[in-house]
């Protein structure tokens, strides 16, 4: 029986493990399918306090591996399928053929960004493709980016990168945005972005060291295709929290992200927790999900001091 069981090795996952280890309560972590989470796909981070020059993601997560591991965590590379709470208060957890019990849980799965699906999409992930204009805007100083979605998001995003880049395509399916009426007027009025209404991106087009330099356009209307010279597109179409296989054991918003309890990382179920993307759908930076994984960390601790 384990005392603390977190599910997720990105920075929040991590930082409940350093936390939680340091505590002596020897946490588990379960990795899931992608360990060191969506910091594993991006090259440079700037703007993770304490290193000045940046850090490359993976050497980042690799980092708080290690910082995790040398005060007594453990690493399980598994899936979780299924959590129960059992009657006499603990969990049971289902990862293929093994399972684990745990006094306590802290879900720290992250939320996965939607993509168009097209062929070399995971290739260009970190060269030219990225979901976050907050983390990724600054790399590209006087060049022309292109935003794909049309809600509030797609345009905050678009609105953040007019700080950078050139000039800013916004590519909706649509000829109008479905952001609320004052984000979209903002967009619209902005002289250094662009709307391409009734298109998908139909293609992205690389150079020949891999990086992005144009995507193929095509109108949904006409059926006409055309190319538009980008350095990077920031897709924001949603993302999907990873918390289906939660159940009814949490609560959740209308897209799937867990519901905390009022200025907690607790949820209805009590001795489970959630920190990171999973649960916030505003910020979705790594040093929130490191904090909110701290903040986990430290009730999870409480709980189990209660409940001895």
């Amino acid at each position: 029986m384990e005392n603390v069981i977190i599910i997720g090795t990105g920075c929040a996952g991590y930082t409940a493990a350093i936390y939680t280890a340091r505590a002596n309560l020897s946490p588990l972590l379960l990795s899931g399918t992608q360990p060191g989470g969506q910091l594993t796909t991006t090259t440079e981070v700037e703007n993770f306090p304490g290193f000045p020059q940046g850090i490359m993601g993976p050497e980042l997560m690799m980092n708080m591996q290690s910082q995790a591991e040398k005060f007594g965590a453990r690493i399980a590379w598994a899936s979780v399928e299924s959590v129960e709470k059992r009657a006499d208060g603990t969990f049971l957890l289902k990862a293929g053929e093994e399972s684990f019990e745990a006094k306590t849980v802290i879900i720290a799965t992250g939320a996965a960004p939607r993509h168009l699906g097209l062929p070399n999409e995971k290739q260009l992930i970190g060269h030219g493709l990225t979901s976050c204009a907050t983390c990724d805007g600054a790399f590209y100083r006087d060049v022309p980016v292109a935003v794909i979605g049309g809600g509030d998001s797609a345009c905050e995003e678009a609105g953040f990168l007019t700080r950078f880049a050139s000039k800013v395509y916004l590519i909706h399916r649509r000829e109008e945005l479905r952001a609320s009426k004052i984000m979209a007027d903002r967009a619209l009025a902005n002289p250094k972005i662009e709307p391409v209404w009734n298109s998908g991106v139909t293609e992205y087009l690389t150079d020949d060291k891999g990086e992005m330099r144009a995507v193929e356009i095509t109108n949904l209307v006409t059926g006409e295709k055309s190319e538009l010279d980008v350095a990077c597109v920031f897709v924001a179409i949603g993302h999907v929290p990873n918390s289906a296989f939660l159940g009814d054991l949490v609560d959740k918003d209308e897209n799937g992200y867990i519901l905390q309890n009022p200025g907690r990382t607790s949820t209805k179920t009590p001795g489970l927790f959630a920190a990171g993307d999973v649960a916030d759908h505003f910020y979705r930076q790594a040093i929130t999900a490191a904090g909110q994984g701290c903040a986990a960390a430290l009730e999870a601790e409480r709980f189990l001091s209660e409940h001895e």
